[in-house]
């Protein structure tokens, strides 16, 4: 199968940029007060995926592993703290906690699929599998760490009276706040499986459907696709289950104390 795709001119992007008008409408016709948000959004997305075409096509070009990894650690740093800013309830620390677990889990991710799945990639820094497939990777669990954070904060302040009455009965930190840290967890999850389940059958993902129009095999663009969506899984999972367990250590202290004063509301 010949790989080809169909060069898009400015003006047949601009035409599906127009599309974003109906959103528009539909806001001022239900008086949703959606006006604003929408012009942001689509403004947003045009100039921030410009400036990135811009910088990876001079990444691609330039092709030096310090840049690499420089422009992962960005991605990293700005995908930490998106998680956090989707969160209702926070407490001192989380940055560092969102951090460290998107860190640990999506590089972890990342280099067992370039230096085992696709040995083949050379050099491993390669920029044109590095960088999307960390972002791919990202872009997810980002997702997983704000839910299971959220859900673990709402879950904590919601059972406070329980969670307080066991530790004033004699039960450790980890008996009393056990159950809103498996509910956060799963709660970080289950969007990753829920996409698993329907994948393919309701819907194509968008890596796989890259593929198909740039003329990839559809045979490559399955295995591909399917590689995908386990490291994604898998980075959704170690990284909600990290942030999850950072945030119970930092809000019980060694004296089995819960420290409610310490959640705040946005």
């Amino acid at each position: 199968m010949k790989a080809t795709y169909v060069e898009l001119s400015n003006y047949e992007v601009a035409f599906a940029a127009a599309l974003i008008i109906i959103n528009g409408l539909i806001s001022l016709s239900l008086r949703l007060g959606l006006e604003r948000m929408l012009f942001l959004g689509a403004l947003r997305t045009i100039v921030q995926l410009v400036l990135v075409g811009f910088v990876l096509k001079w990444v691609f070009a330039v092709q030096q592993w310090y840049i690499v990894v420089a422009v992962m650690l960005v991605m990293t740093a700005i995908a930490a703290i998106a998680a956090v800013r989707r969160t209702g309830l926070v407490y001192p620390g989380v940055y560092l906690d969102s951090m460290l677990s998107i860190c640990a889990s999506c590089w972890i991710v990342s280099a067992f699929a370039l230096l085992t799945v696709m040995r083949q990639v050379t050099p491993w820094y390669d920029p044109q599998y590095a960088i999307p497939l960390l972002g791919m990777i990202l872009g997810n669990t980002l997702n997983g760490i704000a839910l299971g954070l959220n859900q673990l904060g709402e879950e904590l302040s919601s059972r406070r009276d329980r969670v307080e009455t066991l530790l004033s009965l004699g039960a450790t930190r980890w008996e009393a706040g056990r159950e809103p840290v498996r509910q956060a967890i799963r709660t970080g999850m289950i969007p990753i499986i829920n996409s698993m389940m329907v994948v393919g059958i309701v819907s194509l993902p968008g890596m796989m459907t890259g593929q198909l129009i740039a003329g990839v095999d559809p045979g490559q663009a399955v295995k591909y696709q399917i590689v995908i969506m386990f490291l994604i899984a898998s980075g959704t999972a170690m990284g909600t289950v990290g942030v999850v367990l950072l945030g119970f250590r930092r809000l019980f202290n060694s004296r089995h104390q819960f420290c409610y004063s310490k959640l705040q509301r946005r």
